[in-house]
């Protein structure tokens, strides 16, 4: 297994797009997500991280660098979790302005290679990115990977839930805490994805005919539905974990 940036291994970056199919379709219709994705290739090629077996991508993790600061307006991290920091990271770009902070969007494993202990190899490697690049820390607005199976349930009382042994209850969240990262709360406004009611029927095979909140299958909370609007839209709550650098020294 090897862990290269896109920056290192360009060749590969048609290979990276397959994982995409990992994420349940509707996800892949946030409109935040173009400002990022568009220039995975060029100017966050550094920032993104893939695992490589064999000469095969089975992984892949993006992040990206932001400014925080009170000159900013940027005091705390914001309650748009992933699409803030990448509205924030391109406009930090525009703007001439130099990063603070490191945000994870997301790392994606082939079903194969999960449970190998490649997630927290790809997390570290993202805090050794922040510490090359001088930067404070390493941030994650974090989609806990069995919060889809309560939908119903808020994200601040999931996110609480621990074991015995005082880890988080949920494994991802569990993942990150093992590595020293700290939540520091949630974000719950971190994605939003509208659509018409014709798109979230083809994105979900569901009928969308009830009004009101729908349980979609991979979803962290409810869609709602607006009958009489002809839409629907997801708003997915994040949990925010903090991690420190690792020194490059």
């Amino acid at each position: 297994m090897e862990l290269v940036t896109l920056a290192e291994r360009p060749d590969l970056e048609t290979s990276i797009w397959s994982l995409t199919a990992l994420w349940p379709e509707f996800m892949l219709h946030d409109a935040t997500a173009d400002l990022y994705y568009a220039e995975v290739g060029t100017r966050w090629a550094g920032h993104t991280i893939l695992a490589v077996d064999g000469g095969e991508v089975v992984a892949r993790a993006f992040c990206v660098p932001f400014a925080m600061g009170p000159d900013l307006g940027r005091e705390r991290l914001p309650d748009g979790g992933w699409d803030a920091v990448i509205r924030w990271a391109h406009e930090d770009v525009r703007a001439g302005r130099l990063p603070t902070t490191l945000s994870a969007l997301e790392i994606a494993i082939v079903t194969e290679h999960r449970g190998r202990g490649l997630a927290p190899q790809l997390v570290d490697t993202m805090r050794s990115l922040a510490g090359r690049d001088g930067l404070d820390r390493l941030v994650a607005p974090v989609r806990p990977s069995r919060k889809h199976l309560e939908p119903e349930v808020p994200m601040g009382v999931y996110a609480a839930r621990t074991r015995d042994d005082g880890l988080p209850e949920d494994p991802w969240l569990r993942v990150h805490a093992r590595l020293g990262g700290r939540a520091v709360g949630v974000c719950p406004l971190s994605m939003t994805i509208a659509g018409t009611l014709e798109e979230w029927r083809a994105w979900t095979g569901l009928a969308f005919d009830t009004p009101g909140p729908t349980t979609v299958p991979g979803a962290l909370a409810p869609v709602h539905a607006d009958l009489a609007g002809g839409h629907a839209v997801y708003v997915e709550p994040n949990v925010w974990v903090s991690h420190e650098p690792i020194d490059p020294g």
